[in-house]
């Protein structure tokens, strides 16, 4: 799919078929993650792959009980990992990392005909807990993936004019 068109096609889904998903599914979109340009280099990312109905059910919880989430077959919790940066303000630059690292997995299923919504709406610290993660890693994001139950339009967005400031 030509690049312009994976970004006008890529929605946030919030419903999914029951449909598992495949292994290799998984690993063509940590494929994709693994190619992300990081800060130095650093990698200041980890990724916890989540399926079963059990499991993401308690992802779904510790997600301010957006039960949608748990319709998900598969999710992403993608964490910064602020130790593997050498650089001052370790956790500014796995920040970034994360976000690309999860900005990238997010186009790859979209890429792949999986559907996908990037979720925010967590308190840190009990995701960490349900998916035990290791000491260090702190969540930043979760992404759903799956094949999608449902068609979102377009969502409206500011015209480049609005948020583009040209300094010459």
């Amino acid at each position: 799919m030509e690049f312009s068109e994976l970004l006008r096609v890529r929605r946030s889904v919030r419903r999914y078929q029951s449909t598992p998903l495949g292994e290799e599914q998984i690993a063509q979109v940590l494929a994709a993650v693994r190619t992300a340009p990081t800060a130095g280099n650093f990698q200041a990312y980890e990724i916890y792959v989540v399926r079963g109905p059990e499991r993401m059910k308690a992802l779904a919880a510790a997600s301010f009980n957006h039960g949608w989430i748990a319709e998900a077959p598969a999710a992403l919790v993608i964490c910064t990992n602020a130790a593997r940066c050498q650089y001052d303000n370790p956790g500014y630059w796995a920040l970034q990392d994360a976000s690309i690292a999860a900005t990238l997995a997010h186009l790859a299923a979209t890429n792949l005909g999986l559907a996908s919504c990037w979720v925010g709406a967590f308190v840190p610290e009990k995701l960490a807990e349900v998916i035990a993660v290791e000491p260090g890693h702190v969540p930043m994001a979760i992404l759903t993936l799956g094949l999608a139950n449902e068609a979102p339009p377009e969502s409206p967005r500011r015209e480049v004019s609005e948020f583009a400031h040209p300094r010459e």
